[in-house]
């Protein structure tokens, strides 16, 4: 009998590139769960553990400490050793009170920038899609997987723009326009982790519609809009560490 469903296992020169794990020392790595990121845009807990945070030497380890609530993410405690985080999720240590924000870098990797306790209460989320439900009631699809249901008469947001959300209860506090002029950082492509000012949004139709993010050096990038990500109005209201070369 052929083989059923998905595959339990993943080999270490399979997983993603961004993954921070040394690929010919080992065979196996950590295949993660089903969960708010996908396996090409996150990072398994126990990855961050070991080899981001370095709390952890083993797997055996990382789990250890996750089974000891010891590991949170956008506020709630993840025991799930395949528990993936991914873009703007906020990480927290509890015993160490240490938090960060998942932020893109340099050739398609993550980071986890530091952040105040007060910043680790919010979370920014990008709207990439909206349906209508029964009643006349609106969906926000969110980037994380989530998604919010809202009244017809408090429907103004468009794909693209960016909400703020109060952590752990994810109540809605701000809504960011994707609209020129606004501070914004790259989220995919060549670009990723480039940050600057939006300063052009093209007239393509759908998926091929494009954006131009004008850096802090002057220099103009012209990528998808679907890879910029607004991270306030006139400045961005979150912590986005060290600018690195992309």
């Amino acid at each position: 009998m052929g083989k059923k469903g998905p595959s339990r296992h993943l080999k270490r020169h399979d997983s993603p590139a961004h993954w921070p794990i040394h690929r010919k020392t080992k065979v196996w790595s950590i295949k993660p769960k089903p969960g708010p990121h996908s396996l090409e845009t996150g990072i398994p807990a126990t990855v961050l553990l070991r080899e981001e945070l370095g709390y952890a030497e083993t797997a055996k380890e990382a789990k250890i400490i996750l089974s000891q609530n010891k590991f949170w993410v956008d506020g709630k405690p993840r025991r799930d050793k395949g528990y993936t985080v991914g873009l703007m999720d906020v990480v927290q240590i509890p015993d160490t009170q240490e938090y960060f924000r998942v932020l893109p870098a340099g050739k398609g990797r993550l980071k986890l920038t530091p952040i105040t306790p007060e910043e680790a209460q919010m979370k920014l989320c990008k709207v990439e899609g909206k349906n209508t439900l029964k009643g006349g009631r609106i969906q926000l699809n969110l980037h994380d997987g989530s998604n919010i249901i809202l009244e017809p008469e408090e429907d103004h947001f468009k794909v693209n723009d960016v909400v703020s959300l109060k952590l752990p209860e994810r109540e809605l506090l701000g809504h960011y326009e994707f609209k020129e002029m606004k501070p914004a950082i790259v989220i995919g492509g060549r670009s990723q982790g480039a940050r600057g000012t939006l300063i052009h949004i093209g007239d393509e139709p759908g998926e091929k519609k494009t954006a131009t993010l004008r850096t802090s050096q002057g220099e103009d990038i012209r990528t998808l809009a679907s890879y910029i990500f607004v991270v306030g109005d006139n400045e961005p209201v979150i912590s986005l560490g060290e600018e690195e070369g992309v």
